[in-house]
C-alpha cells in the first residue's frame, strides 16, 4: 500500500522582473514539496491572486508598480491573510530597512533574491529560500489587521499567532536583580521579535544589549537601521574590541562570531572567525557562553527560529545565576531554538515579546 502524499506547498511569485519570475519559479518548481500556481508582475495583480488562489505562501518583491510591496502585503493581510515572504535584491542598507517594514505589514521573512546559477552564493542563497518557504507554510495565519486600524507601525502585532494585547503580563523581577549585560539570539521570524521587544524598553536603558540575529550576509546594516528606528536609542553593528555601554544595542556582524568578557565591571566585545556552530557564524551559542560570566548580572533572551543554536548554552547561563527567558510558543514563528531551551529546562520565563520586555524594564533602576 502506497503512504500518503505530502501535500504540496502551493506558492504565489509576484515580482515585476520577468528574468526574476522566471528564475523564482523555476527554482520553486524544482523542488517537489513546492508548486508555483500564479506568477504576477505588480502589487494590485498580487493582491487579487492572494484572494482568488489562495496560495500556501506567497513570495513578494518590494519595489513593484502600482502598489508596492508593503501596500500589497499590507491589504492581502487585511483581506486574505496568507503567509508572505519578501524576496529582495536590494544590498543598501536603506533600502533593505525599508524592505524590513513589512514585517510590520505582516511579512513573516526577508530573503535576498537568487542570482543565477554561475552565481558564487546561488546554492547557498536557494537552499534558504526553499528551506524558510517550507518553514513559513508550517505558520499559523491571522488576520494581523482590521479596515479601521491606522496604517502606522502603532498597529503591528507581534507575532504570527498572537497579538500584542493578548501577551501575558510580565513576572515580578527576581530580588536585587541588577543588569549589567542583556544577551539575546534569534534566527527565523528574530528582526519581528527584536523590533517589538526593543520599541518596548525604557529609554536609555541601562545596560547594554548584544545581539545575534542569523540572518542572509549583507541584510546586517538594513536590520540595524531598522531597529534603531524602533527603540529610539543607539542601534549599531558591533566592532572588534569596543566596550558595550549601557543603553546601545550591538549586533553580531555577518560571518563572525559576537562574545563578551567582564572588564572592571564593564563589558567588551571580540569578534571571531572561530569555526560556525549549529551550522551558524555568528551563532547565539557563542555569545551565551561568554555571558554566563556575568553570572547573576546578566540576562539572556532566546527568540523565535529553526533549530537548536544557544538553547544548552542559555542552560549555562541560568546554571552561573542569569536570568533567563525563551519566547513562548504561541508567539514565536519558528520554535524550535526556544523550545530546546524549554525542553532543557534552560528557560526560567517563557514569554511573548511584549511582556520579555516589560521584564527588563523592571530590572532597571527606577523601575516600578
Amino acid at each position: 500500500m502506497n503512504a500518503p502524499r505530502t501535500p504540496v506547498i502551493r506558492v504565489l511569485v509576484v515580482d515585476d522582473s520577468p528574468v526574476a519570475r522566471e528564475l523564482l519559479a523555476y527554482l520553486l518548481n524544482s523542488d517537489p514539496a513546492l508548486e508555483v500556481i500564479g506568477v504576477v508582475a505588480d502589487g494590485e495583480q498580487a493582491v487579487e491572486a492572494a484572494a482568488r488562489l489562495r496560495p500556501d505562501v506567497i513570495t513578494m518583491d518590494i519595489h513593484l508598480p502600482r502598489l508596492d510591496g508593503y501596500a500589497a502585503t499590507r491589504m492581502i493581510m487585511e483581506t486574505c491573510p496568507t503567509r508572505i515572504v519578501m524576496v529582495t535584491a536590494s544590498p543598501v542598507a536603506h533600502d533593505v530597512a525599508d524592505n524590513f517594514r513589512v514585517l510590520e505589514a505582516g511579512a513573516l521573512a526577508v530573503l535576498p533574491k537568487p542570482s543565477g546559477p554561475g552565481h558564487p552564493e546561488h546554492a547557498q542563497i536557494t537552499e534558504e529560500l526553499l528551506r524558510t518557504i517550507k518553514l513559513m507554510a508550517e505558520v499559523s495565519v491571522v488576520r494581523r489587521w482590521r479596515r479601521s486600524e491606522s496604517w502606522g507601525a502603532g498597529a503591528v502585532l507581534a507575532a504570527a499567532a498572537s497579538t500584542a494585547s493578548a501577551a501575558p503580563a510580565a513576572p515580578a523581577p527576581p530580588a536585587g536583580a541588577e543588569l549589567r549585560l542583556v544577551a539575546i539570539g534569534a534566527s527565523t521570524g528574530g528582526p519581528l521579535a527584536l523590533h517589538t521587544i526593543l520599541a518596548r524598553l525604557k529609554q536609555p536603558f541601562a545596560a547594554p544589549i548584544l545581539v545575534v540575529q542569523h540572518i542572509s550576509p549583507g541584510f546586517v546594516a538594513g536590520l540595524v537601521e531598522w531597529l534603531g528606528r524602533a527603540c529610539g536609542g543607539t542601534v549599531r553593528i558591533a566592532e572588534h574590541g569596543e566596550l558595550a555601554r549601557a543603553g546601545h544595542v550591538y549586533l553580531a556582524p555577518d560571518d563572525a562570531h559576537m562574545t563578551v568578557r567582564a572588564e572592571g565591571g564593564v563589558a567588551r566585545i571580540a569578534l571571531s572567525s572561530a569555526p560556525p556552530e549549529h551550522g551558524a557564524r555568528p551563532a547565539v551559542a557563542s555569545l551565551f557562553r561568554s555571558a554566563a560570566a556575568f553570572g547573576p548580572r546578566a540576562a539572556g533572551v532566546l527568540l523565535t527560529g529553526m533549530g537548536r543554536d544557544g538553547a544548552q548554552e542559555l542552560k549555562t547561563m541560568q546554571q552561573a545565576g542569569a536570568l533567563t527567558i525563551a519566547q513562548d510558543p504561541d508567539s514565536a514563528i519558528v520554535n524550535g531554538m526556544p523550545g530546546e531551551a524549554v525542553r532543557l529546562g534552560a528557560a526560567r520565563h517563557v514569554l511573548a515579546p511584549e511582556a520579555i520586555a516589560g521584564l527588563l524594564n523592571s530590572l532597571t533602576p527606577g523601575a516600578p
